[in-house]
């Protein structure tokens, strides 16, 4: 499953996608509270509008005068502040009666424009006011008789509801709407990090692919693809071949140029070796340094080459097992003791022989100037900055040790601090090189029995 850590793809996406949903469900919801509200207050006004009507036609009687209506409305205009009322009132300055619905007891309503007498009077006129009890109403209005009607007294036909109903529609709607679109909401959510991680999840395939591959398990990116990753897969598995390619070609050089000086090198120290006089020495003396230097770059290349293989992985414990029982053939006469504490499923990311080699030279070293203890100790460690799982080899031994100073000049190559001991002074710089093309580390400490402490820190494969 891929995970959303900061600055993920799979967070990205998934931010992005839940960002927008939760923005725009929220703004969908209130566009659709208010365009529910919109429609609810239209059909209220046209249930006051069909009202309307109805009391001016209750209201005018066979002669044609405007009278109380005894038969209009229902229970909404019987109770009292239930904010359904009619009205029917003289136009100002006349001297008719006002009429009202039994809610409004003994109340009027001051509808603003009473006085309006410049309004078309055929018309509706629809408004909001606060009635009594401070509800809030939705007022419909008209005057009656209409222009060219000489009948008089004119009145004003108003009928009210209270907008409470609207409003609670309105509320219930929007609490509903709120539930809806919440669950909905938490469904896209769920259903975009399923969506995210079910995306990505080829991602994931190549990632553990690529492991396999530089644990040594497989050589090439395998399985199906869908087809916007297969393109990938294709490169990558080109890219390995190359690789390989590669390297097998600069072995082919390295060794091919060894061949090549070498045996030319020989015959010109033999010949000088077979030749008395100075100009014989100085030949000698200089092929002998020339071969060094050619043996120097030679490995070194080699490392080079050994250092790009990809897929290379190297179980420790064998390796250091080997060398200790080597070891300890060698020195037994010294009577050195190789104590080896390494867990069984170690493995170094690289090629054995270079790890051998690394673990050749330090053990070497430390029996050499060991009094009777070599310690090799092969421990987990905290991962690099890259992520990489890391292994830490301590070599250490009881001899005499090195001052801090001592330690830096013995990792340089060719130096030496004993000319007695046998050896060629390049063991610790071979090390260093080996370590930095791995990209390691590679210090020198003081041991706790006293001596000399070497220490590796190099990759691993979990």
């Amino acid at each position: 499953m891929a995970e959303m850590k900061l600055n993920s793809l799979a967070l990205r996406l998934f931010l992005s996608a839940a960002v927008w949903a939760l923005l725009a469900l929220p703004i969908a919801g209130l566009l659709l509270t208010s365009l529910f509200r919109a429609q609810a207050e239209r059909d209220f006004d046209i249930r006051l509008a069909n009202l309307l009507p109805l009391l001016i036609s209750s209201s005018v009687s066979d002669t044609g005068s405007i009278v109380k209506p005894k038969s209009f409305g229902d229970e909404l205009f019987q109770f009292p502040k239930t904010g359904w009322y009619w009205q029917v009132k003289p136009i100002a300055g006349e001297r008719s009666p006002t009429f009202v619905s039994n809610s409004l007891t003994d109340v009027t309503l001051e509808v603003p424009f009473d006085s309006a007498l410049v309004v078309p009077d055929q018309e509706f006129r629809f408004m909001r006011m606060t009635g009594p009890a401070d509800k809030s109403l939705r007022v419909i209005s008209q005057i009656f008789p209409p222009p060219g009607n000489d009948l008089t007294p004119r009145f004003l036909f108003t009928v009210t509801g209270s907008l409470e109903e609207v409003d609670s529609v309105v509320s219930d709607f929007a609490a509903t709407v709120a539930v809806t679109f919440s669950v909905l909401g938490a469904g896209l959510i769920a259903a975009i990090f399923f969506q995210v991680i079910f995306g990505l999840r080829p991602l994931k395939k190549i990632e553990r692919g690529l492991a396999q591959i530089r644990a040594g398990e497989v050589e090439r990116l395998e399985g199906e693809m869908p087809v916007e990753i297969e393109p990938l897969q294709v490169e990558i598995n080109k890219l390995i071949s190359s690789n390989h390619e590669i390297v097998e070609r600069a072995r082919t050089h390295v060794g091919n140029l060894a061949h090549a000086l070498k045996t030319p090198l020989a015959v010109i120290t033999n010949e000088a070796r077979a030749t008395s006089g100075d100009l014989a020495g100085k030949v000698a003396e200089q092929a002998g340094v020339m071969k060094t230097q050619i043996d120097l770059y030679l490995d070194r290349a080699r490392m080079v080459a050994r250092s790009g293989v990809i897929s290379d992985v190297t179980p420790v414990q064998p390796v250091v097992q080997s060398l200790a029982r080597a070891l300890q053939r060698i020195y037994e006469e010294k009577g050195v003791q190789i104590t080896v504490t390494c867990p069984d499923d170690m493995r170094f990311q690289g090629e054995k022989q270079d790890l051998e080699e690394m673990l050749g030279n330090l053990m070497d070293n430390a029996c050499k100037w060991a009094s009777s203890q070599v310690v090799i100790d092969v421990s987990n460690t905290v991962a690099s900055n890259k992520g990489q799982a890391q292994m830490r080899i301590a070599v250490g031994d009881d001899g005499p040790g090195l001052t801090a100073d001592q330690r830096a000049v013995a990792k340089k190559r060719g130096l030496r601090l004993d000319e007695n001991t046998p050896g060629s002074g390049l063991g610790l710089s071979i090390v260093r090189d080996l370590v930095e093309l791995y990209e390691g580390r590679f210090e020198l400490g003081e041991a706790a029995a006293g001596g000399l402490s070497a220490e590796l820190t190099l990759s691993r494969v979990v």
